[in-house]
């Protein structure tokens, strides 16, 4: 298995979904960060790894980057991972993989996010708010849960459920802090104290299959590619 480095996972998940944003009368797809890429260009050292803690004391510090399919219910993700005890000393590291979308709830635009032109984009206080029209992907808050493969360099792999929050847009009360939580199955560890670290969701026009022509239409159409 060929290992990637951060700058490499957050390029991949940027060239998987392109194009621009529609309102939410369609359900939109998703590029996120977590604690990589841009969110680490900046003075604030908290950003970047997401560090989430258990009641133990012990730490994951996680990095990475994906896409969310909504309408397909999928997840292609992938980043880095480091479990240290108390101390600090390291347990293990690797990577991990996402394997299955649990579930996905938007909060909305992340306010003061949007700028066309120059001008910020005046978002209404109440009702039910649509993604408008962009060049680009547009910021916004949520909350994913998926599954995830911890993979680490040496010894066994463990299956876990990763949440990922971005507290931007209409945030629950429950939901209102930053970053990652990490439940590992068959009691490795409940971790659900965030420690740190910047989350983002970009939302995406959802991919639009071609239509299919029949032998009928194609035989029209090259009836009147002749005639022409």
């Amino acid at each position: 298995m060929r290992i990637l480095g951060p700058s490499a996972v957050v390029s991949l998940a940027l060239m998987l979904v392109a194009g621009p944003v529609v309102s939410q009368n369609n359900p939109s797809d998703y590029i996120f960060l977590i604690a990589a890429g841009a969110l680490c260009d900046s003075v604030d050292s908290s950003a970047c790894p997401a560090v989430v803690k258990s009641a133990s004391g012990d730490s994951f510090e996680m990095s990475g980057a994906g896409t969310l399919e909504i309408q397909n219910k999928s997840v292609r993700a992938s980043g880095t991972f480091a479990h240290k005890a108390p101390s600090g000393n390291v347990l293990d590291a690797g990577v991990w993989i996402a394997t299955e979308l649990v579930s996905f709830h938007s909060y909305g635009i992340a306010r003061g996010a949007l700028h066309q032109n120059g001008v910020e984009l005046r978002l209404r206080t109440s009702g039910p708010q649509r993604l408008p029209m962009s060049s680009g992907p547009v910021p916004t808050g949520g909350l994913a849960v998926f599954y995830v493969r911890l993979v680490p360099m040496s010894g066994i792999a463990k299956t876990a459920m990763l949440q990922v929050n971005c507290a931007s847009g209409n945030v629950p009360d429950e939901r209102f802090v930053e970053g990652i939580r990490l439940t590992i199955e068959n009691n490795g560890g409940d971790f659900s104290e965030e420690a740190g670290g910047r989350v983002v969701f970009l939302a995406t026009r959802p991919k639009v299959p071609s239509p299919t022509r029949t032998p009928v239409q194609e035989t029209q159409e090259s009836g009147q590619a002749q005639h022409n």
